[in-house]
């Protein structure tokens, strides 16, 4: 049920659109639209903790310099954005600066959302005001010092941040600048794709070929056929992003709940437009040579395979679509960092459940059961296996991994 402080601020908003010439309807649609982009961008990701009210926040941001917490981004006029003004939500979207120019941490990804527009924002402005509003004080800044001044933000800025909403290339189609736009600005995927500088900024000119967070691996998803989603067809992505699988991999861990809080729920010309533009610019790619067969790893591997693996990937790693992931010519598979392959193997992994594919097939846990030993040769021999050449994962790799996912 909503608050009295809610609905009046529900009301007022809508009293200040018609004071404005907007009808009713038009009210309605710009909320809706409002709705539509929240769940494009996962918003919920960051300011949702499962069981709580939406967008309330506290959620934990684990990075590599301390913890942060997602905002509370309700109404509410003290724990939450009921104080602020549109501007002041735009200038948090495009420059990174919240409430009287306090400036915001790279994990807001202001530095994707700048590209959003401001008519966009309005929509989405709009939405926030109809929520309940909820009193959930969230201290959002849990990092040590130094990290924990702000002011150090005004150096982290101008090494990483480019100020401006997207601007179209007029030499490329609608669709194609469409794609661009969501996967630039509010889906903000090079947040995870993108490889990482030394004090957490995007490398740009590496622009969505793979990065490391929390343990997983966001894989390379440019058009590189050996290491990215070269292979994969416009169909291909739209139905992973749809269904959260497809006939080359299945999504897991943060990739699984992206696709169930968020992409699934895209509309089909979106999906197809981010496909477009991640399928544009593919180039011809020298891959590495694998690891002969008769290498000692490569022997142990083969053997681990057959015993523990191939009843679902089958013995020639195509796996089962929908159900088992393609091992053979994988992009994760062949990424230079293995550590989502030996986190899954470890821990196991269950897939997400989406609308479209309700089923969500696991992958049991094998770290009770396979040595250090026995998991780096068995990935090994999978990454330069049926056409896949990956350098090789040392026992040291897995070792150092498995204490990290030990309960603190």
């Amino acid at each position: 049920m909503k608050t009295l402080l809610s609905m009046c601020v529900g009301v007022l908003g809508l009293a200040l659109n018609v004071a404005h010439g907007a009808s009713g309807a038009d009210s309605y649609n710009l909320v809706e639209k409002g709705r539509y982009l929240t769940t494009l961008g996962d918003c919920a990701a960051c300011h949702t903790l499962p069981g709580k009210p939406a967008f309330s926040g506290g959620v934990v941001l684990d990075t590599p310099f301390g913890k942060l917490l997602g905002a509370n981004i309700t109404p509410d006029p003290v724990s939450g954005i009921g104080r602020w003004s549109f501007d002041d939500f735009q200038n948090a979207m495009s420059k990174g600066h919240g409430l009287d120019g306090k400036r915001l941490y790279g994990a807001m990804p202001f530095t994707a959302y700048t590209k959003v527009t401001v008519r966009d924002n309005q929509a989405i402005w709009a939405y926030l005001q109809t929520l309940d509003a909820v009193s959930n004080p969230v201290e959002t800044n849990q990092l040590p010092f130094p990290f924990n001044v702000r002011t150090s933000l005004i150096g982290w800025n101008l090494i990483n941040f480019e100020q401006g909403e997207f601007k179209a290339d007029p030499k490329k189609s609608e669709q194609w600048n469409r794609g661009a736009y969501l996967v630039e600005g509010l889906g903000h995927c090079g947040t995870c794709h993108t490889p990482k500088n030394l004090i957490g900024g995007d490398k740009n000119d590496q622009f969505l070929t793979g990065s490391n967070l929390q343990g997983w691996v966001a894989p390379n998803i440019t058009a590189d056929s050996h290491s990215g989603i070269g292979s994969w067809t416009e169909d291909d992505i739209v139905k992973y992003l749809k269904t959260g699988a497809n006939r080359f991999d299945i999504a897991s861990g943060p990739m699984a709940e992206e696709v169930d809080h968020s992409s699934q729920h895209w509309k089909d010309d979106d999906l197809m437009a981010v496909a477009v533009f991640l399928k544009d610019g593919a180039k011809p790619t020298n891959p590495p040579k694998a690891l002969a067969a008769t290498d000692a790893a490569m022997v142990a591997g083969k053997a681990i395979y057959a015993d523990r693996c191939s009843a679902c990937h089958v013995g020639n790693g195509e796996g089962a679509e929908n159900l088992f992931p393609k091992l053979a010519m994988a992009p994760l598979v062949n990424n230079d960092d293995a550590s989502s392959l030996i986190r899954v193997v470890l821990t196991g992994s269950r897939a997400g459940a989406t609308d479209a594919a309700p089923t969500a097939p696991a992958m049991p846990s094998l770290g009770g059961t396979l040595t250090d030993d026995n998991v780096a040769s068995v990935l090994t021999y999978v990454r330069n296996s049926w056409g896949n050449a990956a350098p090789a994962v040392s026992s040291a790799d897995v070792k150092a991994l498995r204490e990290q996912l030990q309960p603190k």
